[in-house]
């Protein structure tokens, strides 16, 4: 046998070594293989937003009136007229205008509650101050707090815009009258006493203005 051929063997044996040991190492791909997938795979993100429902109850007008109610609704037309209009908000300022209104009227100071008055209450008013001028009588009077506070009713008129909403009031107060003398003729100075009211506001829906005007007072 020739060198050359002798080569050429040895070469061959060279070459099917490798092939065998490629095979051991990386093993043998036959059909479809699936593509390889990383350690971690990109999770889509879960969205997250809260679908808001429509048409549910709203806690601002329930949880002072029935749901349903007569006055839940006028509340409800309120609202559509002026967005910006809250129960609860209401309900705080006609706690700020009852103690306001009642202590100016205790005292006879009506000139700085006028514009929270309609002009029928400002003379009813007026004239109970000026029967106790007439009779020398003065009122001192504290205001202690309210023991409550509860929307009594509400209508509203679609056509005008007109919305009126009657609160119920408990309020405390220290009262004394005195005669012209000083005596104390009604009242005590340290004594609380309750005071029942009922007091119905009114205001035009979405109108600029934002004060409601006192229109009608009852027990």
């Amino acid at each position: 046998m020739s060198s050359s051929m002798i080569q050429l063997l040895v070469l061959a044996g060279i070459a099917v070594f490798l092939i065998i040991k490629l095979k051991n190492v990386l093993g043998t791909r036959e059909g479809f293989e699936k593509p390889v997938v990383p350690l971690e795979e990109p999770r889509p993100r879960v969205k997250r937003d809260f679908e808001v429902i429509e048409g549910g109850p709203d806690r601002d007008i329930i949880d002072h009136v029935t749901d349903g109610s007569p006055s839940a609704k006028a509340l409800a037309a309120m609202k559509m007229a002026e967005p910006g209009f809250g129960v609860g908000e209401f309900l705080q300022g006609a706690r700020g205008a009852y103690e306001m209104i009642l202590m100016a009227f205790e005292k006879g100071e009506l000139e700085q509650i006028r514009p929270f008055l309609s002009p029928e209450v400002f003379s009813t008013f007026e004239e109970a101050v000026e029967a106790r001028k007439a009779e020398g009588l003065t009122v001192e009077a504290h205001f202690v707090g309210l023991r409550e506070l509860t929307l009594h009713e509400a209508s509203f008129d679609r056509d005008t815009r007109e919305a009126q909403i009657a609160v119920r009031f408990l309020g405390e107060l220290t009262s004394v009258v005195r005669d012209r003398d000083g005596a104390i003729v009604e009242g005590s100075p340290t004594e609380v006493r309750r005071q029942r009211d009922i007091w119905t506001f009114e205001r035009r829906m979405g109108v600029s203005d934002p004060n409601w005007l006192l229109v009608a007072t009852g027990e």
